[in-house]
């Protein structure tokens, strides 16, 4: 696969300075006693022993090991925890998760209404998280600041949080940035949420997420904790997200073709967002490792191709 020419890198982390909103996300707020147990045995993360005021990336399986949700999980409480996730999956999540609870001393209630969500980048990030690393988070008056993988453009990285505020809450400083601008970010972080366009499409391991912090191989069952450890263990991984870029628009959940296997998909997009100069698009695209080496093309096997460019941070080994 063709490599993509150098990103200009002062022009770009330039624009990636001041605070977005993020109208995408949701929040599900699980409170009682039960509440940090409760999702310990539904999520690939371990949400038992994480210290209040501190956040975790976790995924919610089916039984098969196929993601129907990710989060950002925040304890803001020793009996409350915060899941902050794709608005536009959060209504069947909270349903399925809600069937689960039985006489688990815990109420699933749709919080997003209660919450500001807005997302940090550059020095708006750096003043809020000071030297906070990815998933720790800084609190301060009923606020919080998770720390996001940064965006990486070539040798220099943006650091990225996202913040939750209370609805009367002054937002942290910074010029106001779109939400494409903070797509894009996101894409140039490697990292991201499962939206309803993902349902079930991946294991964690196909977004890198045990890469990047979001599975525990040691904690105990959760729902398709089998398939994920087994697809970790016994190396039978075979697909894995890049960063890609592409000279024609694309779309999440697009299938994308190699010349070797014309008819068959090799590959879906992730995500994807337009650069801020408008030249083109870069995307996360999760395919076969066999076809990353022989070329990836959108809409058909002879469609355009895609560019690789590396990924923002090292994978894992499969064990």
């Amino acid at each position: 696969m063709t490599t993509s020419a150098t990103l200009p890198i002062d022009h770009f982390a330039a624009q990636l300075q001041g605070v977005a909103a993020l109208p995408h996300l949701g929040v599900i707020q699980a409170q009682g006693e039960d509440a940090a147990n409760f999702l310990h045995n539904q999520l690939s993360n371990d949400v038992l022993l994480l210290p209040v005021g501190q956040s975790r990336l976790a995924a919610f399986c089916s039984a098969k090991g196929r993601m129907q949700a990710s989060f950002v999980v925040i304890k803001t409480a020793p009996d409350t925890v915060l899941l902050v996730l794709s608005l536009d999956l959060l209504p069947q999540t909270l349903k399925r998760l809600s069937m689960f609870v039985l006489r688990a001393k815990v109420k699933m209630i749709d919080a997003t209404a209660s919450w500001q969500l807005r997302g940090l980048l550059g020095d708006s990030a750096g003043a809020v998280l000071a030297e906070a690393t990815p998933w720790q988070t800084t609190s301060n008056d009923g606020a919080h600041a998770v720390a996001l993988y940064p965006a990486v453009l070539g040798d220099t990285q943006v650091p990225r949080a996202l913040w939750l505020g209370a609805p009367s809450q002054a937002q942290p400083p910074g010029a106001e940035l779109s939400t494409d601008v903070w797509a894009w970010a996101e894409v140039m972080s490697g990292v991201t949420l499962v939206s309803q366009s993902l349902f079930e499409a991946f294991v964690p391991q196909m977004l890198n997420y045990e890469s990047v912090g979001g599975v525990n191989f040691k904690k105990g069952c959760y729902p398709g904790q089998e398939v994920v450890a087994r697809s970790q263990f016994r190396g039978t991984l075979k697909r894995r997200t890049v960063l890609v870029h592409s000279h024609v628009a694309l779309t999440a959940g697009q299938d994308v073709f190699t010349p070797e296997d014309p008819e068959q998909p090799c590959a879906t997009v992730v995500l994807r967002a337009a650069r801020p100069d408008g030249q083109g698009f870069d995307a996360l695209v999760s395919g076969t490792l066999e076809s990353q080496q022989t070329g990836w093309r959108t809409g058909h096997a002879q469609g355009p191709a895609l560019e690789m460019m590396p990924l923002p941070y090292e994978l894992l080994a499969d064990i």
